[in-house]
This record gives C-alpha cells, structure tokens and sequence, in this order.
C-alpha cells in the first residue's frame, strides 16, 4: 500500500474483499526504534549478542506493541483517516527479524451496525515472512458510513479533543 483511500466507507466494503497487499523490508533500526518507541529496554530488541547468545534467537527480533503498531498501519492505510480502530486480537507464532520481508495480508470477513449507527468491518490479517504465517490477526475498524459521517464521534455528540 502506497497511501491510504482517502474517504473509505461502509457502502464501499463487502464481505469477502481483500485489502491490497503490503509488504516492508525490516531492518535493525526497524527492529529498535520500535522497542524504543514503546520503552521496551529488554536486550532482545537491541542487543544482537544478548538475542543470539543469551535467547538462542536468530538475531534481536520485534517486540508484540512493534508488531501491534505494524497491524495498526495496515489497517488504517486501508481504511483512510476516518477509520477508528475498535479490537484487536493477534496471536504471534514466530518472530520477525531484521533482513525478513514482511508481508501483510487481509481480507473482510464481516461487515455489521451496532445500535448507534456505527459501521463496523472484521478483517482478517497474516503477516508472512518468506510465505510462513508469522502472526495472525483478527480486527474490528469502524468505518463512516458516507463522506459526512465520523466514526469518531457517536451520532447527536459533538467531538471534543
């Protein structure tokens, strides 16, 4: 995915669609800033001697809010800026490490209103590297129902930072 859809909305979604492939080349500084992004200082996210001898790990590898942050870009480049992440389940089966190739699947597997108007898609997501299923995700976006509406701010409320 190059840039997000600028004004996605329910009507534009149906069950079954699949999101545009995205894929990243992780690097080290990929790996670290990550782990410093989320204050994690455990040595397995930056030190590769730790990782290797330490952990018995191929190398430093990403932490889960790294991962996390990753799922969050795939969706809301799909969903566009007036996408409101609601759940996110992810089950991690293996890791990621610098030189992977990241791979970012989904597909909307369920499309559903609650009772104050809100549109909500269910995507399922993989993250491969070299075709093996490293972590799958499952992810509840709301999603405007046409140019207008918000997501952000229930219906008859006004929004407030």
């Amino acid at each position: 995915m190059s840039e997000a859809i600028a004004n996605l909305t329910a009507n534009q979604v149906n069950v079954g669609d699949d999101l545009p492939d995205f894929s990243y080349d992780v690097t080290a500084t990929t790996v670290i800033i990550g782990a410093i992004a989320t204050r994690d200082c455990r040595p397995m996210h930056h030190d590769r001697d730790f990782a290797i001898h330490r952990n018995g790990t191929r190398d430093i590898f990403l932490n889960t809010p790294n991962q996390s942050t990753w799922f969050e870009r795939y969706v809301t480049d799909w969903s566009g800026p007036k996408g409101r992440l609601g759940k996110m389940h992810f089950r991690m089966k293996d890791s990621v490490y610098p030189n992977d190739k990241m791979v970012f699947k989904g597909s909307v597997k369920e499309l559903a209103s609650d009772d104050t108007g809100c549109h909500w898609a269910t995507l399922e997501i993989n993250l491969s590297v070299e075709e093996k299923t490293v972590t799958d995700c499952t992810v509840r976006v709301a999603l405007p129902s046409d140019d207008n509406d918000n997501p952000w701010k229930r219906k008859g409320e006004q929004w407030k930072p």
